[in-house]
């Protein structure tokens, strides 16, 4: 008997294993939470350009996209906390091995190995919490889980960076891997359920609300994202120090957990098109106001405001992909369609940012989001007439 079978294990749909799961799936892509100050500290730290700094972010995500992908095939077919295992492991050594590399493509070529890995890790969280009782309170927590630890990130990372270079980045992202990976075995088991010889099959998927579901996934993460990755930037361009950029993001951060703490304490006793469609309209307002960064009351409202609209949209959003299917299929496919646009948004942005600024840069996120809206609309209002609103 191995010594982690020995340990005790959370209640597997209680409050603990909701915080665990949350630790494992932010584990993969931890960096995004913290993409603000990576861009920022690659470009600060290395003397190259933002867009460089843009492009070594999206490899990552990218990569984190093929993981996610990749692990939609294999859910069902690998030991979940064998292959989490060994994925932390890995990031843990390209974290490290990244912290001794300065050129541009050898950091883009490492980072996306970084995020195959991660994708796939998240891939599989994914796929277990779809296997809990009620995955968006979890995909909420998830949220708390990114936007608190996100906070401390993007306040204390770029004072570090010209102190102790751009290896601080990546020595943040293996430290946290590392307490993920302490975490692994207090987790319950979660098996997939197999439908047994005398049960009713399972209904099939259902093809076009699932890819409506996918496609406002992927517009809402890339509008956001592309905005978040450089937000550093916009508040420098619009006259702001980073003595004040610095305590908003992180403000910004600690409160956007409040979008999810809104997400644990409802769960779908709403449906979920109100909510989607309520919080994509206020986010529309939120992404239009950076326009006035050049007010430091606007652009804390813009932060705070977007940040919690964020952490309480996006649960939903991948509650709806799982929704589609129990095994977790469909959850990682959400997974996918999220890294897909979070990594495509700073390369979009950073495409405009050479032709014609923040200013474009805000336009194409709030039509990317108003597109996002209108794609959620019709697959959430089709799950809450199918299945009727929990208490």
């Amino acid at each position: 008997m191995r010594l982690t079978d020995t340990l005790p294990k959370v209640a597997p749909d209680g409050l603990p294993a909701a915080v665990l799961l949350s630790f494992l799936a932010t584990a993969g892509l931890f960096y995004v939470n913290i993409m603000a100050a990576l861009v920022t500290g690659l470009s600060d730290g290395l003397g190259i350009k933002p867009a460089s700094a843009g492009l070594i972010a999206s490899a990552n995500v990218y990569g984190a996209a093929v993981g996610a992908l990749i692990a939609v095939f294999l859910v069902r077919r690998i030991p979940w906390r064998i292959a989490a295992t060994s994925a932390l492991v890995g990031l843990i050594a390209v974290d490290l091995v990244s912290t001794q590399l300065v050129s541009v493509p050898g950091l883009t070529v490492l980072r996306a190995c970084h995020g195959m890995i991660g994708g796939l890790l998240v891939g599989i969280a994914f796929a277990v919490i779809a296997r809990t009782r009620s995955p968006d309170r979890v995909f909420g927590m998830l949220l708390v889980v990114q936007f608190g630890i996100g906070g401390i990130g993007l306040w204390a990372l770029p004072p570090l960076v010209p102190e102790y270079g751009t290896g601080v980045l990546f020595l943040a992202l293996a430290a946290f891997s590392l307490a993920t990976l302490a975490m692994l075995p207090f987790l319950p088991a979660y098996p997939v359920v197999v439908e047994s010889a005398g049960a009713a099959e399972a209904p099939p998927i259902a093809r076009k609300p699932l890819a409506a579901t996918l496609a406002a996934i992927f517009l809402f993460q890339a509008g956001n994202m592309g905005l978040a990755a450089f937000i550093i930037g916009l508040g420098r361009g619009a006259g702001l120090s980073q003595d004040f950029i610095g305590p908003t993001l992180a403000a910004a951060n600690w409160l956007g957990a409040v979008g999810s703490i809104l997400v644990v304490a409802m769960g779908a006793r709403f449906g979920r098109a109100r909510p989607i469609l309520g919080s994509i309209a206020v986010t529309l307002i939120f992404t239009a106001a950076f326009w006035r960064s050049d007010l430091p009351a606007v652009y804390v409202a813009a932060n705070i405001g977007s940040a919690i609209v964020w952490a309480f949209t996006i649960p939903y959003l991948l509650g709806l992909a799982a929704a589609f299917d129990k095994v977790g299929r469909t959850a990682a496919l959400g997974g996918f369609c999220s890294k897909l646009g979070l990594a495509s948004g700073p390369l979009l942005t950073g495409l405009l940012l050479d032709r014609g600024g923040y200013p474009l840069t805000i336009v194409a996120a709030v039509l990317l989001l108003l597109a996002s809206g209108l794609a959620a609309a019709w697959p959430a209002r089709l799950l809450d007439r199918a299945q009727p609103s929990q208490a």
